[in-house]
């Protein structure tokens, strides 16, 4: 069965957030999952995460990685930074603005538009009224990523706030 790395954002993504549902329904369906608590969550640092992150991609070797929020920040500084192995299939979901101006971030910002994402599939999900980026700069986005794109009506930030405790388009997708 394949393996999947979820990664979480600021804060973390616990329960009920949709990234631990998902964590839940894949190992219901005999996925291997990792999803690692990030130290430092509310008060994130981009060395130490990386070094986290890189870290576990060695040791547990993902077949599928779901990032949501500050992730995928943090996956593009990794492809940058690291030679990883090629991963099938990668979920970017609610990504970050670059001019988001939250302090917990500034050590993540700016961060490099990858030309390789080191993943043979990709999809990238956000809301159309997500306060932390506009429709305008996620299309640009997808844009110099060169990948497609979900926009989803009236999901903000595709998080417990914005009532996403599940998120079954995930759990589809990772299962196609």
């Amino acid at each position: 069965m394949k393996k999947v790395l979820i990664i979480h954002g600021l804060g973390g993504s616990d329960y009920p957030h949709w990234q631990a549902w998902l964590a839940t329904e894949l190992i219901k369906l005999n996925y291997t999952v990792s999803f690692p608590a990030l130290p430092n969550r509310d008060n994130p640092d981009l060395k130490e995460w990386l070094e986290v992150i890189h870290s576990e991609i060695k040791h547990f070797n993902p077949d599928i990685v779901v990032c949501h929020s500050l992730a995928n920040l943090l996956w593009f500084h990794l492809v940058e930074k690291y030679d990883i192995d090629e991963v099938d299939k990668l979920m970017l979901v609610a990504p970050v603005s670059q001019k988001c101006e939250l302090k917990e971030l500034q050590s993540f910002l700016p961060y490099p538009i990858p030309s390789d994402l080191r993943t043979k599939e990709v999809i990238m999900a956000c809301g159309d009224n997500d306060p932390y980026i506009s429709v305008e700069e996620a299309i640009n986005l997808q844009s110099s990523l060169n990948i497609g794109m979900k926009i989803m009506e009236n999901a903000g930030h595709i998080n417990t706030s914005s009532g996403f405790g599940e998120l079954s388009c995930a759990l589809e997708w990772v299962q196609r």
